[in-house]
């Protein structure tokens, strides 16, 4: 990112998937002023969709949320008041960007105040005033604000991510969205959990995918961790499957990941404790390790037709 960018003192922060803004994005910008910092995939299209935006920096990226705080915490170090929506993507990136500044988050705000918030508290039964000294974070509920649509087109600066910054954590991210077909559409499905380990397991495990002709997946440990795009996400703040066939490498089965699942007519899960609730629901629980269990799967693949045999049987 350029050195010389200038940010206002209160900045909406948005993040985009594929062109599609999330819910409370134009309400969370007129929060701001009509300031908004737009990232994620297809983000100018998204920009020109905003009808309170006055002034908006565009940026482009892949990276999952804890790399993505990381990498626009420099850049919004000097913003005294940063707005997220208190969707999916705002709620996972706003307590991230807190940790990273330095800062409160005030989360489920109906109105966000020059030094605070009013927020939503015992179950949206309490109205609370919340001060702080300094600088903060604060999501927005959506549905409580509104928006007035602003004469004319909103201003558009691109910006560019520290090419650093897509290597900021344990490895590359690896597009699979070309070779795994559509996620939300699967009938069988590979999902990579934090027990592979690493970004050299999950990759053997999209090329197992591929040559078995199921799509993969991901928990949100792996995605954090930029092992995985965020788009390869399973979960309740990632996408919602419904497979034939779920095959669990490495998968706890945190509810916020088997709440993404659906109803999986056969599951399989390959991870070291017997007691984890992957292996709880799943058909066929193979208590071994997870990354031992993926290369000899692979080797089976590659052995030509001992591979035809595997691809039968999955």
């Amino acid at each position: 990112m350029s050195a010389d960018v200038r940010l206002p003192a209160r900045l909406a922060v948005l993040v985009v998937r594929e062109g599609v803004l999330p819910l409370g994005a134009d309400e969370a910008v007129a929060e701001a002023d009509g300031a908004v910092l737009v990232t994620g995939s297809h983000t100018r299209p998204a920009a020109e969709q905003l009808v309170s935006a006055r002034r908006v920096w565009s940026a482009e990226t892949g990276l999952g949320p804890a790399a993505l705080a990381a990498a626009l915490a420099p850049l919004l170090t000097p913003v005294h008041t940063l707005v997220l929506p208190a969707s999916p993507d705002g709620r996972d990136l706003a307590p991230r960007l807190a940790a990273a500044l330095g800062r409160p988050l005030l989360a489920g705000a109906v109105e966000v105040l020059p030094h605070g918030a009013d927020v939503l508290r015992l179950g949206g039964s309490a109205l609370v005033e919340l001060t702080v000294d300094g600088a903060f974070v604060a999501t927005l509920e959506p549905g409580v604000r509104g928006a007035t649509p602003v004469p004319g087109a909103p201003q558009i600066t691109e910006l560019a991510l520290p090419y650093a910054a897509d290597r900021l954590v344990h490895g590359p991210v690896r597009d699979t969205s070309a070779d795994a077909g559509d996620l939300a559409g699967a009938r069988r499905l590979l999902g990579a959990g934090g027990g592979l380990g690493g970004p050299q397991a999950v990759a053997l495990l999209t090329e197992a995918g591929a040559a078995l002709g199921m799509a993969v997946g991901a928990t949100r440990v792996v995605t954090d961790a930029g092992w995985l795009e965020y788009a390869r996400q399973i979960g309740t703040t990632g996408v919602s499957v419904d497979p034939d066939l779920y095959v669990a490498f490495g998968v706890a089965g945190a509810p916020h990941h088997t709440g993404g699942l659906g109803a999986p007519r056969h599951v399989v899960s390959v991870n070291t404790d017997p007691y984890c609730p992957m292996t709880a629901m799943a058909d066929l629980g193979i208590v071994a390790d997870a990354p031992a269990v993926l290369a000899a799967l692979v080797r089976r693949l590659q052995s030509g037709a001992a591979g035809g045999e595997v691809r039968d049987a999955a």
